[in-house]
């Protein structure tokens, strides 16, 4: 393939099939957060520099696609756009300028393309999409509880069932950082470490810890400890209260770290009323490494996939930085892409979602009267049904092949005999059977044969 014919590293073209599974997505998304109360929104894809840099955190700032000024550089202070690196932040920026047209409590869903200057690897790319979910204005539990069972939701409708929504408190972690003896002041380093745990293991955030000047011999021992909390139990709900019950007995002395632990106790007890409850997961080693949590945070785990399907968390202050006072927030971004590619491995899709664009294909005869086709195809397109007209009169063994090779299931055959007859000739080119049809009646019997079609037309 020649170089020049290739998208940019990390992006991808999406050929039809691909736009059908993603809308297919899409869709099951979209229909159950509004089923939880949540409105759709959007951003611009850019936004003023000084918006997204800071937010992220150390990682973050370096993964944001700066865009210059024409003419001018980076460092002559030409940048003052950037590509979107998420859609929270727009989020909080959305709430600050526009908090008087807004509801006490704003429930949002967001489905745009994101950008990040990352290193792609499988499930991993530059431009992606991620499908936010996120509730402003309360600081109740129940916030997060909803936001776990319409994620849960999502999943199981897609199919889903081997995965499990990992859970911790940013609270918690700085009561176990402050205990294993780790500064302040390099907190956000660890996390940024410990957030790298499932990809390279722990000693791999070991050596990433000492990278950064972090000694703490204690919190290596630390975390190997809290991340077998709950082994051995019978159940997921048995192996959270063993986890609580340890992180209480560890944090005790530390008055705002149990506190959170309080929380996160609250969180998983409102969770078990809901869909969630049975894939909640406390675990006390998730850390995530984007600066802007404050509270709960959360991740979903899949079987045979390094990283995750999603994240989230509860980001109290981050719209404060834009309005000046805080305002409780806590939301959930799945990743898109990184669902398609586990869906496409695993086989899946409903039958039939990768249909063609049309349920059936009028044909064209050479010498016949193309006008007639085309207000076959009108009238039968005014009554909801997808058709193609073939653009050039041609064999109709070739116009056959064209169909059948598109996936498309009908033909309709109107010649001089037809016509003087009111008649269409239905092929069914997966059968090979054929037979006339009053033209007034060939609308219902294309509705019938596509509800008897298998999959959902996306």
């Amino acid at each position: 393939m020649p170089e020049h014919t290739r998208p940019a590293r990390g992006m991808r073209d999406f050929l039809p099939e691909d736009v059908r599974r993603r809308d297919y997505v899409i869709a099951v998304i979209r229909d159950v957060y509004q089923r939880y109360g949540f409105e759709p929104l959007e951003t611009p894809a850019l936004e003023n520099i000084e918006t997204l840099m800071g937010k992220y955190g150390e990682e973050g700032n370096k993964l944001i696609f700066k865009v210059l000024r024409r003419g001018e550089h980076e460092a002559a202070g030409g940048v003052d756009l950037a590509l979107r690196y998420d859609l929270t932040v727009p989020l909080a920026r959305v709430v600050a300028e526009h908090r008087g047209r807004l509801p006490r409590f704003f429930k949002r869903y967001q489905i745009q393309p994101v950008w990040r200057a990352d290193r792609p690897a499988r499930g991993r790319f530059r431009e992606f999409y991620q499908c936010d979910v996120d509730a402003i204005g309360s600081r109740s539990p129940v916030v997060e509880a909803e936001v776990c069972a319409a994620v849960t939701d999502v999943l199981r409708a897609l199919g889903f069932t081997d995965f499990v929504i990992r859970l911790n408190d940013r609270g918690v972690l700085t009561g176990l950082l402050d205990a294993a003896g780790v500064p302040p002041d390099q907190h956000a380093a660890a996390l940024v470490a410990l957030d790298k745990m499932d990809k390279i293991g722990p000693d791999g955030v070991q050596r990433e810890l000492e990278r950064r000047g972090i000694v703490s011999p204690a919190l290596g021992a630390t975390f190997s400890d809290l991340a077998a909390l709950g082994d051995g139990q019978a159940d997921r709900r048995a192996a959270n209260r063993a986890a609580v019950d340890r992180l209480r007995d560890r944090l005790k002395s530390q008055a705002d770290a149990a506190a959170h632990v309080e929380t996160l106790a609250r969180i998983v007890a409102l969770a078990e009323a809901t869909s969630a409850g049975e894939h909640v997961k406390v675990d006390a080693t998730l850390a995530r490494g984007l600066s802007y949590y404050t509270g709960a945070i959360m991740e979903i785990a899949v079987a045979d996939l390094a990283g995750s399907l999603g994240g989230g968390g509860r980001y109290d202050g981050l719209i404060g930085m834009f309005l000046g006072e805080d305002i409780p927030a806590c939301g959930f971004s799945l990743g898109l892409e990184r669902i398609l590619v586990v869906m496409t491995e695993r086989g899946m899709f409903p039958p039939g979602i990768e249909r063609a664009a049309a349920d059936a294909m009028v044909t064209l005869f050479e010498g016949e009267p193309i006008e007639d086709a085309l207000r076959l195809a009108a009238d039968l397109r005014a009554r909801g049904i997808r058709v193609e007209t073939y653009p050039e009169p041609a064999k109709l063994g070739r116009q056959f092949k064209y169909a059948a090779d598109r996936g498309i299931g009908c033909a309709l055959i109107v010649g001089a005999d037809e016509r003087a007859r009111r008649e269409v000739t239905v092929k069914d080119l997966d059968t090979g059977e054929q037979g006339s049809v009053p033209r007034d009646a060939v609308a219902e019997q294309l509705m019938s044969r596509a509800r008897r079609a298998p999959g959902p037309r996306v």
